[in-house]
């Protein structure tokens, strides 16, 4: 069994690394395990995935619900594990903060930490207290016992406020602060990439679907480390899902089941579980 000083050594490794790597997130354990199986090196948590497996949306997941996810998930496999932990499930600092030891304690080798308010009327923080929000929780996760890898979220550009010279402003100071990672998701171009990572000293998180045709390789020259995929494979697997049920619902067929993975490769990847 892999400690959890251990999978934060190769987390923190993978950002240290030449190169950008993959951190798919799963929305449950049986994804977790399938994308463990499929060979990948760290795993991410979605937010909004684990909501629609609840069936409930992003933002309707209470804290305590939160990290009893992840400490499923870190309990389901063997590799590192990080966390969109939203805003931290608090506005103050100090409870914020709070909200990433209890993270660690469940097993997290490092998370998120977003200026998103959760109020769409006035969504992200006031500049100050967005930089003392990460300056508290990178205050705790650097207090702790191994190497946890705080991401600072700069959420501008997913919730209306187009401002690539703000969001630039918000990561320079979150790195100030303490922040491991910083990650503005929303980026579109290449050259939105280019512009992100070259202001920043410190590896960044790139949401890889929303750089529409992009690949790994093309972001990792454009300065990308870490990319993520939000709750793409949820939605995914959800539109899977839809079409099935449409084509059954409207055709009274069953194409959809041609190409199902096969129950072998599965259980593999399962690990036979």
């Amino acid at each position: 069994m892999t400690s959890q000083s251990e999978r934060a050594e190769k987390f923190k490794a993978l950002h240290e690394r030449t190169g950008a790597f993959v951190i798919p997130n799963p929305w449950d354990v049986g994804s977790a395990r399938l994308l463990a199986g499929l060979g990948f090196e760290a795993l991410a948590t979605t937010s909004a995935g684990f909501a629609h497996s609840l069936g409930r949306v992003d933002g309707q997941v209470t804290r305590d619900e939160a990290i009893e996810h992840c400490r499923a998930l870190c309990a389901a496999v063997e590799l590192p594990v990080s966390a969109d932990l939203e805003n931290c499930f608090a506005h103050e600092p100090a409870q914020a903060a709070a909200t990433i030891v209890a993270g660690a304690g469940a097993g997290l080798v490092g998370g998120s930490i977003e200026d998103y308010t959760g109020d769409p009327s006035n969504p992200i923080y006031d500049f100050n207290l967005a930089v003392e929000r990460v300056h508290a929780a990178a205050e705790a996760a650097h207090s702790l016992d191994f190497p946890f890898t705080l991401t600072a979220r700069a959420e501008n550009l997913l919730h209306g406020r187009q401002d690539l010279d703000d969001t630039i402003r918000r990561l320079q100071a979150y790195e100030a602060a303490g922040a491991d990672v910083l990650y503005a998701p929303a980026l579109k171009t290449l050259d939105e990439v280019r512009l992100v990572t070259g202001a920043l000293s410190k590896p960044v998180n790139v949401l890889g679907p929303m750089v529409k045709g992009a690949t790994l390789a093309e972001l990792a020259e454009a300065g990308a480390k870490r990319v993520s995929l939000g709750g793409a494979l949820a939605r995914s697997a959800i539109t899977a899902l839809l079409r099935a049920g449409a084509e059954m619902r409207e055709r009274g067929s069953f194409e959809w089941a041609a190409d199902l993975a096969p129950s072998a490769e599965v259980a593999r990847l399962l690990g036979g579980v």
